[in-house]
């Protein structure tokens, strides 16, 4: 019988370095699903390119990316994963469903009017379009689930009413994805702006995987914690929000309770706890810094795991494009 195991489908843009907050978020716990799930993982270089990208600097993030993905537990053997780019059906559904896209759902993503607003100059179509191309990635697959963030659940949502219009015109063609949200680790905020969530577009608040460990140690000590005279450490996310990130940040680190953390920084002080997380961090990102070092120096190899992905993923994209392509019409080769 063929696989039975449930699909799961994600990737993430090679527009920047990976950090902490992807890391702790959603790749640490990609890897634990392999045994449960049939994995997708692939590196949007597709999307990344709605924003301006120097060349040379996107194939090496996009390597980089890779490498880290299996310094971080993604096994090839056990996982696909592959460049979006290598895998043609993606382009090609993504234009298919441009057409089964109505323009008031893309104008409405919030994520198109934060871009807009950053890149002014270059407000493009692919910018206004790509949650079809989101849309295609994910039901190209026929996935159960699809990891996100909580900001993300936009995108699947448009994703599923593609499908379901679609579905409703001809017939069952795209499995309907539901968003797995994990309850834990999900949102890991900036260390020096904890209203906002860690991104690479914040370098001074975000700790990149690849980091030195001086640099990470610096970001710490300089974090974020609250005006309290007292410096106390304890978990209030509404009046103390940076000492609350730095605690979930230790905690996931160390698998230490809120509480275990109070009792350790009882009477203390910011000036011990800070430092604390820091060197807590870069014990956990040591060992994947040093093994995506390896990697990366062993090119045959990463060519070989991104080949390799590329034939699986566009053989099971392949039967998803095939099946589109005859229901709306197109004369088959």
């Amino acid at each position: 019988m063929e696989n039975e195991k449930k699909v799961m489908l994600s990737g993430i843009q090679p527009s920047g370095d990976l950090h902490l907050g992807n890391y702790l978020g959603a790749i640490k716990n990609w890897g634990a699903r392999a045994d449960e799930f049939d994995c997708y993982y692939f590196m949007a270089d597709m999307h990344t390119i709605t924003v301006r990208q120097t060349p040379a600097d996107l194939r090496r993030r996009t390597l980089e990316q890779l490498a880290q993905y299996i310094a971080c537990g993604l096994d090839p053997e056990k996982n696909t994963l592959f460049i979006q780019s290598h895998v043609h059906q993606h382009a090609e559904l993504g234009w298919v469903l441009n057409c089964y896209t109505m323009f008031g759902e893309l104008s409405r993503m919030t994520q198109f009017k934060d871009k807009s607003a950053k890149n002014a100059d270059n407000i493009n179509g692919g910018l206004f379009t790509y949650p079809s191309l989101m849309a295609a990635d994910i039901l190209l697959y026929q996935p159960d689930f699809v990891p996100v963030g909580e900001d993300q659940k936009q995108h699947v949502e448009l994703t599923r009413n593609v499908a379901q219009r679609f579905n409703h015109i001809y017939g069952d063609v795209f499995k309907i994805p539901e968003p797995y949200i994990p309850k834990a680790g999900a949102r890991v905020m900036s260390l020096n702006a904890p209203e906002s969530k860690m991104s690479k577009s914040m370098p001074e608040g975000c700790v990149f995987l690849m980091e030195k460990p001086e640099d990470i140690q610096r970001k710490f000590k300089r974090a974020v914690t609250d005006s309290d005279t007292e410096h106390c450490v304890r978990y209030d996310r509404e009046h103390k929000p940076g000492v609350a990130n730095l605690m979930q940040i230790y905690s996931a680190c160390t698998g230490k309770s809120y509480e275990e953390i109070e009792r350790e920084f009882d009477g203390q002080g910011y000036g011990v706890f800070k430092p604390a997380v820091g060197e807590a961090v870069v014990d956990l990102l040591r060992p994947i810094r040093e093994e995506a070092q390896r990697i990366l120096a062993d090119k045959a190899y990463l060519e070989s795991v991104y080949h390799a992905g590329a034939e699986k993923a566009s053989y099971v994209a392949q039967k998803t494009l095939r099946k589109v392509y005859k229901k709306v019409g197109f004369v088959a080769r």
